[in-house]
């Protein structure tokens, strides 16, 4: 894992600017990345549609498998009393009715894990200057980014590759960075 000072800016040529006085401090340009982060609730998390049961509340799992048993006995009956069917069209009954009722009884809804994330999110939107640096140098760029005026300068632990952050999760909360137990060079 690598060290990263992060800070958010309000617009590109701000944080170019700060880029360049961290180039001129001894930063190299594969360390330093500049980025937009979205607004909150718009960063392309997609959530799948089908219900994963395992990831589901026991009330809905409950509501759904009842649900579907009561779709497949009505389609049954329905199906295959009134028309008097062959088997496999009362087997299509029944698999249809536990469908709708699998629907009916979860609620038409899609899973509610996507909507907490958007509404418990506290990272603002802005450009994020990101500095790949090591315990000598963190103070260094942390200075920098709040000379420059960086509205929020946040510490982390992440994936660097090639040029970037690559495990930048927007959706988590930023570590606030702290001189306190932070060394010095």
């Amino acid at each position: 894992m690598s060290l990263i000072v992060a800070g958010r800016f309000t617009t590109f040529p701000a944080a170019e600017s700060v880029a360049e006085k961290l180039f001129s401090r001894g930063f190299v340009e594969e360390d330093v990345n500049l980025f937009f982060v979205n607004p909150r609730g718009q960063h392309a998390r997609h959530t799948p549609h089908p219900v994963h049961l395992a990831a589901a509340p026991p009330h809905r799992i409950r509501n759904l498998t009842m649900g579907a048993v009561a779709g497949a006995v009505v389609g049954v009956a329905l199906f295959g009393a009134l028309l008097s069917a062959s088997l496999p069209s009362v087997l299509i009954a029944a698999g249809v009715g536990a469908w709708i009722g699998s629907r009916i009884g979860g609620g038409w809804q899609r899973p509610t894990e996507h909507e907490e994330r958007v509404h418990h999110e506290t990272r603002q939107s802005g450009v994020l200057l990101t500095v790949h640096v090591s315990t000598d140098n963190q103070a260094m760029a942390a200075d920098i980014l709040r000379e420059a005026g960086a509205a929020e300068v946040e510490r982390a632990t992440g994936q660097w590759h090639a040029g970037h952050w690559a495990d930048f999760d927007p959706t988590e909360a930023p570590h606030p960075y702290a001189e306190a137990g932070v060394q010095r060079a």
